[in-house]
Formats: C-alpha cells, sequence, structure tokens
C-alpha cells in the first residue's frame, strides 16, 4: 500500500524537533527560533509531498515489503523524503521571488506574508541547509552518507542549471521567440524537474535500502530523465488545454512567455503568417491575445499532435522498463508505478 500524505505529515514535528535542538545549542535567540519554526512549517509542508512519498514507496517496493508507520525504518526513509520537500521549499522560496509571483498552495508567497520581504532570501537558505544537518544526525554511520551528500549538491545544481537557462530563455519582460528551441525546452526541463522529481527520490530509496550500485542508479537515470521530460510536456499540454476546473488552476504559460514544449512545436509547424500571429500575442498579459494563441494552437492541431506524441514515449518507456536487470536490487514495478502516476493525467 502507498503511504498516505497523513503518515508522511506524522514525521514532520520529529524533523523540526531535531532542527530546533540543533539551534538550541548555539543558543539562537527565541524571536529568530521561531521565525526559523514559522518558516519551515509554511513553506514545507502542504503541498501535494508526492516527491517525497515517492522515497518512502520505492523503498518498500524495493524491500518487497510495506514500511511501518511509527518504526525508525519509516522515520528514516520519510525523513529522506522530507529532505526532497525542503529542497523543494528552498527552491519555491526563491523562484517566487525570482518571478515576483503573488500566491503558493492558495496561500501569499513567503516574501509577501506579513513583515517577510526580502528576509525571505536568507530563510531560502536556512531550508536548504537543513538537508545537511539532518542528514549528519541520522546518516552519518551509514557507508551511503557522503554519496548522498554529493547526490543533493550534485541535483541541486543541476536544478539551479535549469533554472538558470530558463530565466535567460524566457524572461518574463521580454519575449523574443528567436530565443526558443526544443533543445532549450529539453534542456531546461530535464535540469529544472526531471533530476529533483523523478531521479532523486528514486536514487534515494536505492541508497536507503543498499541497492545503489552504479548500475542501478544508471538505469533510473535512463528511465527517469525521459520520463520527466514527457512528464513536464504533458503538463505543458495540460496547462493550455485541459478544462481549469478539473485541472484545479488556470493556465499561465502562454502569458508568462514560457518556453513550453507546446510553443516550441508551434514555432516548427507555423507559417511565415501564422509565426507573425505567435509573436504578436505571445508572452503578453492579455487574456484575448493569449485565446489568439490557442487559437493558432487549435489550428495547428497541436493536441492531436500531443495525443500521438505521448503513446510514442510510453512505448518508449515501457520498452525500457521492460529490460531492467532486476539482478542487483532493483525492480520493474518501482517504474512502472511512476508512469501509471502520469500517463493520461488529467491534473
Amino acid at each position: 500500500m502507498p503511504t498516505t500524505l497523513k503518515e508522511f505529515e506524522s514525521v514532520w514535528p520529529r524533523i523540526v524537533a531535531d532542527l530546533e535542538d540543533h539551534c538550541k545549542q548555539y543558543k539562537l535567540p527565541q524571536q529568530s527560533l521561531d521565525w526559523f519554526v514559522k518558516s519551515l512549517n509554511y513553506n514545507t509542508v502542504g503541498g501535494k509531498c508526492n516527491r517525497g512519498m515517492s522515497v518512502v514507496d520505492t523503498a518498500s517496493l524495493l524491500r518487497g515489503q510495506t514500511l511501518q508507520v511509527g518504526t525508525e525504518e519509516y522515520f528514516k526513509a520519510a525523513l529522506l523524503g522530507w529532505m526532497i520537500e525542503l529542497l523543494q521549499a528552498f527552491f519555491l522560496v526563491s523562484d517566487d521571488i525570482m518571478d515576483s509571483s503573488k500566491t503558493r498552495r492558495g496561500n501569499p508567497c513567503w516574501y509577501l506574508a506579513p513583515n517577510v520581504g526580502m528576509v525571505a532570501i536568507n530563510d531560502a537558505f536556512m531550508l536548504e541547509s537543513s538537508i545537511y544537518l539532518l542528514l549528519k544526525k541520522h546518516y552519518r554511520q551509514e557507508k551511503s552518507y557522503i554519496d548522498m551528500v554529493e547526490l543533493f549538491h550534485e541535483v541541486t545544481f543541476q536544478t539551479e542549471l535549469g533554472q538558470a537557462c530558463d530565466l535567460l530563455t524566457a524572461p518574463e519582460d521580454h519575449v523574443d521567440l528567436d530565443n526558443f528551441s526544443l533543445e532549450k525546452f529539453t534542456f531546461i526541463v530535464i535540469f529544472k524537474t526531471a533530476y529533483y522529481s523523478f531521479y532523486l527520490p528514486v536514487a534515494l530509496a536505492l541508497h536507503y535500502v543498499g541497492a545503489a550500485t552504479p548500475k542501478n542508479l544508471q538505469t533510473s537515470l535512463d528511465i527517469l530523465i525521459p520520463m520527466g521530460e514527457y512528464f513536464q510536456a504533458q503538463d505543458d499540454y495540460l496547462d493550455a488545454f485541459a478544462d481549469p476546473e478539473v485541472l484545479g488552476k488556470i493556465g499561465t504559460d502562454i502569458q508568462d512567455n514560457k518556453c513550453s514544449w507546446l510553443v516550441n512545436q508551434a514555432l516548427r509547424k507555423v507559417t511565415p503568417e501564422q509565426r507573425k500571429v505567435l509573436e504578436e500575442n505571445y508572452g503578453q498579459k492579455d487574456s484575448a491575445k493569449e485565446a489568439k494563441v490557442k487559437e493558432l494552437y487549435h489550428e495547428l492541431k497541436l493536441s492531436e499532435f500531443y495525443q500521438v506524441w505521448e503513446e510514442e514515449r510510453v512505448a518508449d518507456l515501457r520498452v525500457k522498463i521492460e529490460k531492467v536487470d532486476e539482478s542487483e536490487g532493483l525492480k520493474k514495478e518501482v517504474f512502472e508505478t511512476f508512469l501509471q502516476k502520469i500517463y493520461k493525467r488529467s491534473k
């Protein structure tokens, strides 16, 4: 049985207590300590926690038995999951400042919360540092300790490279479609999303169960990176074509000048006249102009094109999963579970 959000969240107070204890040894003044705890809770809890929970679920699949809530075993696997959630929190707090975003998970972004402002930058650094304090406290004795430290550093840097490419390719206030390309889309997606959202949870679970052989890690990369790329293309497709009621949010990619899968496919198919329509209407905070871009997407039959592309990508992934060698403790089921969650999703 997959872990539930309630079960996963049950270990969070212990993690906060660990971080508080660490600060108390420095005699951090109470006001600063309370602030840190508030930032931890505001920014880390309240999301779907898919990345974090998949560490627990993957560890259970690799072990061949469900990790029992309340045991030390469950705590240590969930802790690794919460470290990904802390990494995500660090990225989101920073990202929201860079993008001048207003809300996150239905609340004001942290930097817009009362009395926070640019203190949020330091809070973001503290969220990231928390990962390494927790790793040291709970994993220093394990032989995979330094591998996990390096994995977190590497994936963090990869995500930052993806963010750099994204910010430079598609600044919100300067639209230049010549700057877009499918190659850039692919780089942004793989580095900004696929490494930390798909590969990191599985790599951590492999370390947790002692099956992180070079071969297993490579196999995981070879399957999960293309899966992450497919996931983002699907996300971009849903942003423009899904019913906002079902999706649970209103798509903003067109108005935000995103270097999305759709606009890059459109750029490959347009006539000079259609390209002019794109150039005049893409990346503008104007719903009438957004509607014109969507009209062009329909004209170019991008929805139908996506459906065919999706089937091809999923067929490729299934072939790769079928070839997984289970002799070193890796299981096909790990990848099948990930694929099931995203194939044909509507939100």
